[in-house]
């Protein structure tokens, strides 16, 4: 055991309490190196817990001394200490990523903000994951979610005030449609502490109160995680938010909306009541699939680069919830590996981006021509995130793919098996346009006209960390694969 006994609590209230620290201090140094404190504090500390849950089994913390289920309680098991750990050391990447971002796109005078809101945004996410109340999970869900507005609308297009007010209208329905869920479960058990409701809930599934409340859960969860047809919010907000944002909120956000799907259906209501008594399993398989394949058709014809990762992400999304809808040990591994991988791929391609951004002032692609050759290690790093989307060998989405091919083959259905592979290729189609226009084709376009030399290396360090990360954990997979297995294994109780 390495962790202290109030890692917990301090994973939030660290970020938490630097906020506000940050609008004090008001220089965009002192509230960048105060931001930077927090995010690898906060990182420290996962990477603890996840060992010490890996070695030994669930931590939990009763806030103020009050046990569960009278008093609040953190909770740290396999399946939220892998996803504490993505969320903070993305956290932390992105920080080192943002001093020149930040300084670039929203300026000095107004960094200061940008710190505080990202911070709030992070501790709320560290605290939605760490949980073990379900209405807990709300108040948290709601800081990330206005700190994200924030943060949207810091963006230099006008647009990112229209994307920040779209996400603002459908992430409140889906949080109020989570909350009624929560308040009908209240009604129906008595309880708000996770583990105590998934043994109330037991022996009263056929109540109607506990039907509707999975309705409403369902509906709110697909919200914020961006399953299709539900994710319009989300090709805005990555397009038009400045580019530290876009890489954060891209690798972490709908991750821990994934999470909250995972501890919802399979801790609160467990698996035989979610993917039996209901029909919860083939609802999300066939919106998988279709996330699969449109979103990633349309990403074919976008013209600028981060909107077209946007589309990329929804069709990823589709991918993690496959592997979740098939119910089983492997394919719940998958799903959560995918998370994991993901994660990786998309910040260290938003990053790539906003290297692109920084240095020409567009990520248009007709703007991105002979990139190639004036910015060599940003274009490699984009070209190696693009691989991971495709799943080639020896990178981390292939892994995962991987694994979800070997889940879909379990189950004996080989047609899931052949549209992984098929909607792989459509992924070829839209990284392709990229990787022609920077090597292929000459210098050209109405962006910027500006020098295109290579990013700095403040951009380039953060942006080849998770490229590399991501390469790496596509050759030795012992860490992520293992702990996605044990995720799997607490979550369906089959280990």
């Amino acid at each position: 055991m390495i962790a202290s006994v109030h890692f917990p609590i301090l994973q939030i209230v660290l970020p938490l309490l630097l906020a506000p620290v940050c609008v004090l201090l008001r220089g965009a140094r002192l509230a960048w190196f105060t931001a930077l404190t927090a995010s690898w504090g906060a990182f420290g500390i996962a990477v603890a817990l996840l060992y010490d849950v890996l070695a030994g089994g669930p931590v939990s913390y009763a806030v103020g001394g009050w046990n569960a289920p009278w008093g609040i309680e953190l909770r740290v098991d396999a399946a939220n200490a892998f996803v504490l750990t993505i969320v903070a050391g993305i956290g932390a990447v992105v920080m080192i990523f943002a001093r020149k971002s930040v300084e670039h796109e929203i300026g000095d005078s107004r960094a200061y903000l940008f710190y505080s809101a990202y911070l709030l945004c992070l501790a709320g996410l560290l605290g939605v994951t760490v949980t073990g109340d379900a209405f807990n999970l709300f108040v948290f869900l709601e800081i990330s979610s206005l700190s994200s507005y924030v943060l949207i609308s810091l963006g230099k297009d006008r647009r990112a005030l229209y994307a920040a007010y779209q996400y603002l209208i459908l992430g409140t329905i889906g949080a109020t449609f989570y909350l009624i869920g929560v308040g009908l479960l209240y009604q129906v058990t008595g309880t708000l502490n996770m583990m105590d409701l998934a043994q109330r809930i037991g022996g009263q599934e056929d109540l109607r109160g506990v039907h509707v409340a999975f309705a409403f859960l369902t509906v709110g969860i697909s919200l914020k995680l961006a399953l299709f047809p539900l994710h319009f919010w989300l090709p805005n907000a990555y397009a038009y938010a400045p580019s530290a944002v876009t890489g954060f909120m891209a690798a972490t956000a709908t991750k821990v909306s994934v999470y909250v799907l995972l501890r919802v259906f399979f801790t609160i209501f467990g698996v035989d009541f979610s993917f039996g008594q209901m029909p919860l399993g083939e609802i999300l398989m066939i919106l998988a699939v279709a996330a699969m394949f449109a979103a990633s058709t349309v990403a074919i014809f976008q013209n600028d680069v981060k909107r077209m990762l946007a589309y990329s992400s929804v069709a990823q999304i589709g991918y993690i919830v496959l592997g979740i809808g098939m119910a089983s040990v492997t394919g719940v591994q998958a799903g959560v590996l995918h998370l994991f991988n993901h994660a990786l791929i998309k910040g260290g391609l938003f990053l790539a981006m906003g290297c692109i951004a920084y240095s020409i002032g567009s990520t248009h692609i007709r703007d991105l021509g002979g990139l190639g050759k004036r910015m060599p290690w940003t274009a490699a790093a984009f070209v190696a995130g693009g691989f991971g989307l495709i799943g080639i060998p020896m990178t981390a989405g292939f892994v995962s793919k991987w694994y979800l091919v070997l889940a879909a083959l379990e189950q004996g259905w080989w047609w899931i098996a052949v549209l992984i592979l098929l909607s792989s290729l459509l992924a070829v189609l839209y990284v392709w346009k990229v990787v022609e226009r920077m090597y292929f084709q000459p210098a050209g376009g109405t962006g910027e006209t500006v020098e295109r030399a290579e990013a700095p290396l403040g951009l380039l360090i953060p942006t080849w960390i998770l490229i590399v990360a991501s390469i790496w954990f596509g050759i030795d997979t012992r860490l992520s694969a293992g702990a996605a297995l044990e995720a799997a294994k607490t979550l369906l109780g089959a280990g």
